[in-house]
């Protein structure tokens, strides 16, 4: 734990909120404190470390977004600020040929 905020992957460039975080609380990350200059709500994330747009946005060790602008260490990471990388989700189709749940 870090302060109010959980490492879920050690590969992971986010930390997610265990509890809200007031704006103004202080963080420690491996570069030095960082002061929230948001409240954080429960569950949501900030960057662990400063992330460059474009990058992917690790939880759990896994891609789940890319940023859309530069985010700095202790900044929300949101929708606001990533795009979703989640891969495409398919259908299986039943062993007559036509997708679950589509109607004819």
């Amino acid at each position: 734990m870090i302060g109010p905020f959980l490492l879920l992957s050690a590969a992971d460039n986010v930390l997610v909120a265990r509890e809200s975080a007031a704006e103004g609380t202080d963080v420690p990350l491996e570069q030095g404190s960082v002061m929230l200059t948001r409240p954080i709500p429960l569950a949501h994330k900030i960057a662990r470390r400063d992330i460059a747009e474009g990058e992917k946005i690790l939880k759990y060790g896994m891609p789940i977004g890319i940023a859309t602008e530069a985010i700095p260490a202790g900044a929300h990471v949101h929708v606001h600020n990533i795009r979703s990388a989640y891969t495409p989700t398919h259908m299986l189709q039943d062993a007559d040929g036509v997708s679950a749940a589509v109607a004819q």
